[in-house]
């Protein structure tokens, strides 16, 4: 099976009570721990590239035809979409010309009436190619690739303004960030989200920064519409983890443990660690 939009795996989730993980990937190593996890679960899954990581790995036709490649090469089976993360306007279009199947446009920084006007044509340009659009009202707090967010509570009639334009799946901001969570973190905003689901007319929504949010709280979200959750940060800490303690116990210099291919496996099995974990606690597995 090739790349896929996520428009059905989405929808089959918001209409079952569970929800897809959108994992960000960085390299070969999180790509193919992501993809056989997945197939090892029988979980759909949406790799997420955010505009920095794309450059990082020299753009987004090299990461669409490594991700094709590797779904070929380890024989995946299970739906796999390739999602743009908090794409720009320009982004979108990048993403969009080098074949991604999943497309974010994050709006939430401009003014609504703005959003409005650019999420709408971009609906109907990925609408025209089969391709998912997800977008944004609220901004994320935390940083991602220099996109800062004070973690803002969206405002549910904007919400629904961008829903009625025929997004397949709404972020809106309900107190979540990305990146580590403070001691002082008040929670999500369930009152809003609640408000959010019941004007959106059954459009899936999506979780923003799932690392360190309780368990309770994303089995709350998902059961009022939350049918995407993402995934970055956690992976990333659990891989510098694993590598730091492979190096601090001097295996790298033991035989040949300074070839990367041994030097990033306790990462790679870091990765697929959490990523299981993950699938097994949105609800996933065995849904493909």
């Amino acid at each position: 099976m090739g790349l896929v939009s996520a428009e059905g795996m989405l929808r089959k989730a918001y209409e079952n009570g569970y929800a897809v993980g959108q994992f960000n990937i960085n390299n070969l190593e999180w790509t193919k721990a992501v993809l056989n996890t997945a197939q090892e679960l029988n979980s759909p899954v949406i790799l997420g590239v955010s505009e920095g990581a794309a450059k990082y790995m020299t753009g987004y036709v090299t990461v669409t035809e490594m991700v094709k490649a590797m779904i070929k090469g380890l024989n995946i089976t299970v739906p796999v979409a390739l999602h743009l993360d908090h794409g720009s306007y320009e982004g979108a279009y990048k993403a969009i010309e080098a074949g991604f199947s999943s497309i974010m446009f994050d709006g939430s920084h401009y003014p609504i009436e703005e959003n409005i006007a650019k999420t709408k044509e971009l609906v109907e340009v990925t609408k025209k190619l089969g391709l998912s659009l997800e977008a944004e009202v609220g901004s994320i707090g935390g940083e991602e690739d220099g996109v800062v967010g004070a973690g803002e509570v969206a405002d549910p009639l904007e919400c629904k303004l961008i829903a009625d334009l025929g997004v397949t799946i709404l972020a809106a901001g309900i107190g979540n960030i990305h990146g580590k969570y403070p001691e002082n973190w008040k929670g999500l905003n369930f009152d809003v989200l609640t408000q959010i689901k019941n004007i959106t007319s059954g459009v899936p929504l999506v979780l923003h920064g799932g690392t360190g949010i309780p368990e309770e709280m994303i089995k709350k979200a998902i059961a009022l519409g939350v049918a995407k959750i993402n995934v970055n940060t956690e992976c990333q800490l659990v891989f510098a983890a694993a590598t730091r303690k492979y190096i601090e116990a001097g295996k790298d210099l033991q035989g040949k443990g300074f070839d990367p291919r041994k030097l990033l496996n306790p990462g790679y099995e870091a990765i697929k660690a959490s990523v299981k974990e993950k699938m097994q606690l949105f609800g996933s597995v065995n849904q493909a």
